[in-house]
């Protein structure tokens, strides 16, 4: 069977999960195995959408509009001129 250390875990959690494991017949690990499976393939998919934006980021060439184009800050601040 394997073996789970809780080094460098708060004493609460800590002591929530040891209590879990003698309330309830799996051992230990069977249940704290599945969290962290998900826990891991949450920051998997997170780190795989930054990655994703960043390339996109990357590889996109700068959008320039055809034609002459006003800053729409310019814009904004004659309407309130008026």
């Amino acid at each position: 069977m394997a073996v789970l250390h809780t080094r460098n875990v708060a004493d609460a959690p800590r002591a929530r999960v040891h209590e879990l494991a003698r309330e309830d017949p799996p051992p230990l690990p069977a249940e704290v195995i599945p969290l962290l499976a998900m826990d891991i393939q949450a920051r998997g998919s997170r780190l795989g959408r930054v990655a994703t934006v960043a390339r996109i980021h990357r590889e996109a060439p700068e959008i320039t509009p055809p034609g002459k184009w006003t800053d729409s800050a310019t814009l904004v601040r004659e309407d309130r001129e008026r």
